[in-house]
This record gives structure tokens, C-alpha cells and sequence, in this order.
């Protein structure tokens, strides 16, 4: 076979088809410079809340513009947690997590079980019950505090954490039901029924079947409850007064003066100590909570 015959198209290896290159769009690029925009401009105030907490609270104060500790102190972290004349820090943190997981547990099994049954079970009144859950969602807790703190007071439950607990699950709830009846309503009644005539019992295809589809929708709306809670003031303000009995956001309000300098170092450091735990609990279900947020978008 000569030369000429193996150059030609017929005679050699068909070469394989070159990729076309992904040509970039100016909207992609502009949308994501827009992104990186609104990602800057939400995390400069955590960003200047670490920041200060670091500095002497004369530099805090004075008219230079410090974009980064010059003066690096750790002085402002030592008041918040041993500076003898004042509130401790740890009971506080520690008032705050029982209040606010123990919100978080309970709001979370109650409202499940309402989402469940106004879902799954047609009864007489159903509507309304939604709607006056919605109605009461639209409530703030501040127009109730009278109310709250009578009631409160006539159990016997002021300044304890089980009368703070109980008002945040009350507060909690509504938000907890309206937001998980989306979840379990996203969930087909079919699939439990299949699996019911597979052999499973109701019991048994609801837990293997449909509660680990409704995991993802419980942790996201477990973490709004927490963060709810979290950084309640108000109602804490009023029915946990006592020093033993603070929660966080109170105990931080003990920073500032009316008649003197506030040391509003030692704020920054007590915001972001308070900042820590809700971003640790963020870490862990942020897996839980993405699936979460985005199920139901696409229906199979």
C-alpha cells in the first residue's frame, strides 16, 4: 500500500472529534461578581465584630478606623469570662443551651406529630386549625408579655428555666408546624402504602420509609427553632431576671452602662463567644439542613 493511499481519509484512523470549549457568558460572570458582592457586604459585620473584639477598647473608641488589631489583645476575652465583677459567662452559655435545645426538642416532636395530622388525616375543623396557626405566627411575643408574665407568675415558674422553656416552645411552635407540614405534605402518601403492601406494618412503613424522608425538613426546621431561641431577648429580659437565671443575650446587656463608658470590646468578644455554638451546630447538620431546604423543589 503506497503513501498516498494511507494519507487518505479512507486509509487512516478517524480522529476523534474535538470538545467544543465552554464558552463563559457575561451574565454568569456578572452574576457571580454580584455574589461574591453580597457575600462580602453580609460577612463584614461578623468579620468587624471578631475584629473589635480584639482591640483595646481606647482604640474602639477613638476616631482611627482599625480594619485589623493593630494592638492585639486578648484582655477583652479575659473580662468576659473571669472578671470577677461580673456575671459569669459560662452559667449564662449554659442557661442558654438547656433553654434553647430543650425548645428545639420539644417544639420539634409536637409539631411534627400536628404536621402528621393535619397532612395525613382529614377531621372535622382542619382549616381552621391552619389558619389560626398562621394567625398566631403573625403575632409578635412582645404584644403578649403582660399576658405571658401573669401567666408565668401564676405558676410559680418565674426566673426558672422550665417557664422560660415552656414560653420559647409556645413562641417556637407555630413557626415549627407551618413549616413541616410543607415537608411531610412534599412526601406521597403512595410510598407508604407500597411498602405496606410489600408487608410492613403502618408503623413500621412509616419509619422506614417515610421518616427518613422527612429527616432533612426536621434538622432545617429544627435550626431556625434553635436560632429562634437562641437569640431571644425580650421575653428572657422579663421572666429571667435573677443574675443565676440569665440567658446569653441578657447576660451581654450587663456590658452596657447608662452613666459611664460602655466597654464595647468586651461586647464584641461576649457576641462572638455567643456566635460560637450556633455556628458549631450549623456545621453539624449543614449537610441535613441543604437537603432539607431544597426538597420538594423537584417532584418525582
Amino acid at each position: 500500500m503506497s503513501a498516498a493511499t494511507l494519507a487518505t481519509p479512507t486509509g487512516r484512523q478517524a480522529a476523534a472529534p474535538a470538545r467544543p470549549r465552554r464558552r463563559i457568558r457575561p451574565a454568569t460572570i456578572g452574576w457571580s461578581a454580584l455574589s461574591v458582592v453580597l457575600f462580602a457586604l453580609f460577612s463584614f459585620p461578623v468579620y468587624w465584630m471578631v475584629n473589635t473584639s480584639f482591640q483595646p477598647n481606647n482604640e474602639i473608641r477613638g476616631s482611627d478606623i482599625h480594619f485589623w488589631p493593630d494592638n492585639f489583645t486578648l484582655r477583652n476575652y479575659e473580662t468576659v469570662l473571669f472578671d470577677p465583677g461580673r456575671t459569669p459567662f459560662m452559667p449564662a452559655a449554659a442557661n442558654s443551651l438547656i433553654v434553647t435545645l430543650t425548645t428545639v426538642a420539644v417544639a420539634l416532636i409536637f409539631a411534627f406529630l400536628a404536621a402528621l395530622a393535619v397532612t395525613r388525616f382529614r377531621f372535622k375543623s382542619r382549616r381552621t386549625f391552619i389558619i389560626v396557626i398562621l394567625v398566631v405566627q403573625m403575632i409578635p411575643g412582645e404584644a403578649m408579655i403582660v399576658s405571658i408574665f401573669r401567666v408565668i407568675d401564676g405558676w410559680q415558674l418565674l426566673n426558672t428555666l422550665i417557664g422560660l422553656t415552656i414560653v420559647y416552645v409556645a413562641t417556637v411552635l407555630p413557626f415549627t408546624i407551618w413549616t413541616l407540614r410543607g415537608f411531610v405534605n412534599g412526601v406521597p402518601v403512595d410510598l407508604e402504602e407500597a411498602a405496606m403492601i410489600d408487608g410492613c406494618s403502618r408503623s413500621g412503613a412509616f419509619w422506614r420509609v417515610t421518616f427518613p424522608l422527612l429527616a432533612p425538613g426536621l434538622v432545617a426546621t429544627g435550626v431556625f427553632g434553635f436560632i429562634q431561641a437562641w437569640n431571644e431577648f425580650v421575653i428572657a429580659l422579663v421572666l429571667n431576671a435573677r443574675p443565676e437565671m440569665m440567658t446569653l443575650p441578657v447576660w451581654l446587656r450587663t456590658f452596657l452602662v447608662a452613666n459611664g463608658t460602655t466597654n464595647w470590646a468586651a461586647i464584641m468578644a461576649g457576641s462572638t463567644l455567643m456566635a460560637i455554638p450556633v455556628i458549631v451546630f450549623f456545621l453539624i447538620v449543614q449537610g441535613r439542613m441543604t437537603s432539607g431546604l431544597v426538597s420538594g423543589a423537584v417532584k418525582g
